[in-house]
């Protein structure tokens, strides 16, 4: 079974926060995205879930599976 998918995203403060989907508290909190970033891809791939990367503005402007991703689709 997958963990909950990561999203890093703005935390108003002009920091970054990685936050576990449905969560409403942060897991951690970052000075620079590229921080978050990393934490994201740990927690990530322990888990074997997906990571979301949000912009200042909030929309989601990249992702990437780290779990049972069947790449190229099967068909």
């Amino acid at each position: 079974m997958a963990g909950k998918n990561q999203h890093v995203v703005p935390d108003g403060n002009g920091g970054w926060n990685v936050k576990g989907e449905g969560n409403s508290k942060a897991t951690a909190n970052f000075n620079t995205q590229a921080d978050a970033i990393n934490k994201a891809v740990q927690i990530s791939k322990n888990q074997q879930s997906e990571m979301f990367i949000h912009g200042r503005n909030g929309q989601i402007r990249e992702r990437n599976t780290y779990g049972n991703d069947p790449f190229p689709p099967k068909g």
